[in-house]
């Protein structure tokens, strides 16, 4: 599985000014659509705002800095290597501390590596010295942001995991943890489910238990979990619907309209976040657009909505993950599945959290919780494991 490193090289892009003055110039072009009927109380009932798209349309236009943002990537450490015919994008931040554990951290959809870039060096360096350190890896998803756009189908989550191993043991990391939410917390549990002789232990926001169990036995707030979830998948899910089955219809939208992206992406953002209204009532303006504009620039729309059509549902029902994990469910999050159901599927369960405040974001929407939670949690696994 280890590679020379010479398969690793490093990486650097930097939107030409002509993409940039084009991205400006669609936005104040935008064609937009009259304002949603429903009263203001319920303004996001029917999508997004017209207000709320048109003064961040605005903001993306004349105030947001992508250049800001390509310098924290450089600064992170950018790379690229070829798996499979593929290229993968990645940032790789390497600790001072020796006693540093490798790390891969994984996003999902509609975020990227931007919901990252902010807890990257309190990770690899905390000022703590009694804190665990991490060198950190945080590859883009096939399709996704830097990395290459898969020219056929296959790349689902069980291939991406395998990829991920290949991709540590290239950078000299044959063992190592992996935390990931939303389609990262998939990957992670393959990732621990597949490769325990690789995978230390696993940190997840993101538990999704086996198909069939019964709610015998739940408490009342487990059972509200169970209901939650089942609610959004029935009335909340038609952009997974869409992404899964028509990815190329939905993605000519994506690619070809900023404004149309922005809506598409934002909408998942403000309702998956812990607010009451909108979601930069958590998460700044700026990583929000980060992402976009990333998703805008790399022209991903559609090739990151294919990760659906390849893997949705597709978690195997018989996989079981042996080694030690640690989960936090956040109140807000799309999906909750309580303890017992995850015990089905998570053998080892060293920790368990369910916080009081965050969302489906919790890097962006409690970055100071979400990293002291992380560092505990894997510092758990890495107890049990020894």
């Amino acid at each position: 599985m280890l590679r020379s490193t010479s398969d690793v090289r490093a990486f650097q892009a930097h939107a030409p000014d002509a993409d940039l003055d084009d991205l400006s110039a669609r936005l104040a072009a935008a064609r937009l659509p009259e304002a949603e009927t429903v009263p203001a109380a319920r303004r996001w009932d029917q999508g997004v705002p017209l207000a709320d798209l048109v003064d961040l349309v605005h903001y993306w236009r004349t105030a947001y800095d992508w250049r800001s943002f390509e310098e924290r990537l450089d600064r992170i450490g950018r790379f690229r290597t070829t798996i499979d015919g593929l290229g993968i994008h990645f940032l790789h931040r390497r600790s001072a501390r020796a006693d540093a554990t490798p790390l891969i951290l994984t996003h999902g959809w509609p975020g990227s590596i931007a919901e990252f870039v902010d807890v990257v060096d309190e990770l690899a360096d905390p000022e703590d010295t009694r804190a665990p350190a991490f060198h950190v890896v945080v590859p883009s998803l096939p399709g996704f942001g830097y990395s290459g756009k898969p020219a056929t189908t296959g790349w689902g989550t069980e291939k991406i995991a395998a990829a991920w191993v290949e991709l540590m043991g290239r950078l000299g990391y044959r063992e190592f943890v992996a935390h990931g939410g939303d389609w990262g917390g998939n990957i992670t549990t393959v990732l621990g489910g597949r490769f325990p002789a690789h995978v230390l232990g696993i940190h997840t926001t993101f538990a999704e238990a086996p198909p069939g169990l019964t709610t015998d036995g739940l408490t009342a707030a487990e059972r509200r979990w169970t209901e939650e979830t089942h609610h959004f998948w029935r009335h909340h899910a038609a952009y997974a619907k869409q992404q899964a089955t028509r990815p190329q219809t939905i993605g000519y939208s994506l690619v070809d309209s900023p404004v149309g992206l922005l809506a598409w992406i934002l909408d998942k953002f403000a309702e998956w976040s812990d607010t009451a209204d909108s979601p930069f009532e958590r998460i700044s303006r700026d990583r929000i657009l980060d992402d976009v504009t990333l998703y805008w620039l790399t022209r991903t729309g559609a090739s990151a909505a294919r990760i659906y059509y390849e893997s949705h549902n597709s978690l195997d029902p018989e996989l079981r993950v042996d080694i030690p994990s640690a989960i936090t469910i956040y109140p807000r999050d799309i999906e909750k599945y309580p303890r017992p159901w995850a015990r089905e599927r998570y053998r080892q369960i060293v920790r368990w959290r369910s916080p009081e405040a965050g969302g489906h974001f919790p890097s962006l929407e409690v970055r100071e919780y979400f990293v002291q939670d992380l560092r505990e949690g894997l510092a758990a696994v890495l107890a049990a494991d020894r």
